[in-house]
């Protein structure tokens, strides 16, 4: 009995073509499916689902809700997301944090449009559809499935602006890869527990980045305005000194994240001792995001407060979440 994979088709640059002043989402699922070369001898049934059709940097909360909620009703074998390449990294997180199945969720897309020479898009999808229903990869959680390589939704990121191999895991390395239609793991991660799946998500929680001579104006009453808030600090996590009482006023008020703006790497925890330093934000109340990136630790900070969890609770989470 052939395999059933369910593909949930958002729109992005996979699906675009040339109009004036820019390419736009124009192609539908039959139509891109009928691109992919070599997708009939997989021998998978598709059950195709135009579920949206927005640029990935319109997505927000509630799309990737409803269609978890979707998803979850399949009987399918395997998921595959088909989005704009923008927000991949913090939609499937997301989808990471909530989705109860082994049945993997491939999270893929395309960084050339179908109308360019080299247009990456069918060969993502057909990679993504080969690990959807690949044995190696089910009880993985969410994947991201780019250029042959599969990632682990918690370690993915998006580090070029154009490439076909922007997608990098900077911490990890990819879990593995497709070769000549093979699927080769090379690596696992645990799963980690399954978050409650929030009714709506609407917490506002900025992320704020540290950057040279900052003097902490966009912190001002920030506390009155915004349920939480994430801190991307220099280095291992360092903010300029003359912010730290500022940070520490904040997070008496609301749960304040401090993660790296390198982008991989741990927050440290006691190598540096100055004002502003990891251990001295840590000191006045801020919550490690550990091994997370800042965009990651805003989707789990969103999920938590959504779901009503106090400073402990959100606090221990991260502890859980954080590592590799």
């Amino acid at each position: 009995m052939s395999s059933t994979v369910s593909v949930f088709f958002l729109g992005g640059t996979i699906s675009m073509t040339p109009h004036d002043g820019g390419a736009v989402s124009r192609l539908g699922p039959d139509e891109l499916v009928a691109s992919v070369p070599g997708l009939a001898e997989l021998g998978v049934r598709l059950d195709l689902r135009d579920f949206r059709k927005l640029p990935s940097a319109d997505l927000g909360f509630a799309d990737v809700l409803d269609l978890l909620d979707e998803a979850g009703r399949t009987a399918a074998d395997g998921v595959v997301v088909v989005q704009g390449t923008d927000t991949i990294e913090e939609t499937a997180f997301l989808i990471d944090l909530l989705w109860p199945d082994d049945a993997p969720v491939v999270v893929t897309g395309a960084m050339r449009n179908p109308s360019l020479p080299g247009a990456d898009g069918p060969a993502n999808l057909l990679a993504a559809i080969t690990v959807a229903v690949g044995a190696p990869f089910r009880g993985l959680g969410a994947l991201v499935v780019m250029n042959d390589e599969v990632h682990a939704a918690r370690h993915v990121s998006k580090r070029h602006s154009s490439s076909p191999a922007a997608f990098v895991s900077p911490n990890a390395g990819p879990l593995g890869r497709v070769v000549e239609g093979r699927l080769v793991l090379t690596a696992s991660v645990p799963r980690r527990r399954m978050l409650a799946r929030p009714a709506i998500v609407a917490a506002r929680i900025p992320l704020i980045v540290s950057v040279l001579g900052d003097d902490g104006v966009l912190l001002d009453g920030l506390e009155q305005r915004c349920d939480g808030l994430v801190v991307a600090g220099f280095g291992a996590g360092h903010v300029p000194g003359r912010l730290a009482e500022q940070l520490g006023a904040i997070a008496a008020r609301i749960p304040v994240v401090l993660a790296s703006r390198t982008g991989s790497g741990p927050v440290l925890a006691k190598t540096y001792g100055a004002l502003g330093s990891e251990s001295d934000l840590l000191r006045r109340g801020l919550i490690s995001a550990g091994m997370l990136d800042p965009y990651k630790a805003r989707v789990l900070l969103c999920v938590l407060l959504a779901n009503g969890s106090d400073r402990d609770a959100i606090a221990a989470t991260f502890r859980a979440h954080a590592g590799g």
